[in-house]
């Protein structure tokens, strides 16, 4: 249950992830590492610090998609760190099962809710990103509701200076 709420929350903050990505002027951004950028900014409850890319390559068949994010969030009110989710830019088949892979290590399945997925669990995510500070790319595979299957690489140039700095602003 503690998992499901911690993604319903990330939901909501990434919903400010177009709206920050977008503007300078609230001076949200910590800054811009290789292919991630790093955010903070208080939602009521406390500081959430979280860090998101966009693929440097996508494969598919498909003609028009929403943005497509890969992103990391801190929670420090709701001690939750290294919540690992992806904006997939279209509404994930039904029977859909999104994996991520971090270069040629086995690939773990997501669970897809709508547009976006996440790892199972605490410990997935923490090895993920494990994974992803010593790793080159990341792949993230998934179906869309038409199915038509899509695979994004985001690379991992800049991932651990981005990490140290989500993990600077909220005191990790």
């Amino acid at each position: 249950m503690k998992k499901i709420l911690a993604c319903i929350i990330v939901l909501c903050s990434l919903v400010s992830v177009k709206s920050i990505s977008m503007s300078n002027s609230e001076g949200n951004i910590l800054g811009t590492f290789g292919t991630w950028t790093s955010y903070v900014f208080h939602d009521g409850t406390g500081k959430v610090c979280y860090m998101a890319a966009q693929p440097i390559e996508s494969k598919g068949k498909y003609t028009s998609r929403d943005d497509v994010f890969l992103t990391i969030t801190h929670r420090s009110a709701e001690k939750t760190y290294d919540v690992v989710s992806m904006t997939a830019g279209f509404t994930y088949q039904k029977s859909s099962k999104p994996s991520i892979r971090i270069d040629k290590k086995k690939a773990i399945t997501l669970i897809p809710v709508a547009d976006m997925a996440w790892a199972k669990d605490d410990k997935t995510d923490a090895a993920l990103v494990k994974d992803m500070i010593a790793g080159s790319n990341a792949y993230v595979n998934g179906t869309s509701k038409r199915g038509t299957k899509i695979t994004d690489t985001f690379s991992l140039k800049g991932f651990s200076k981005a990490y140290n700095a989500i993990n600077e602003a909220c005191g990790r």
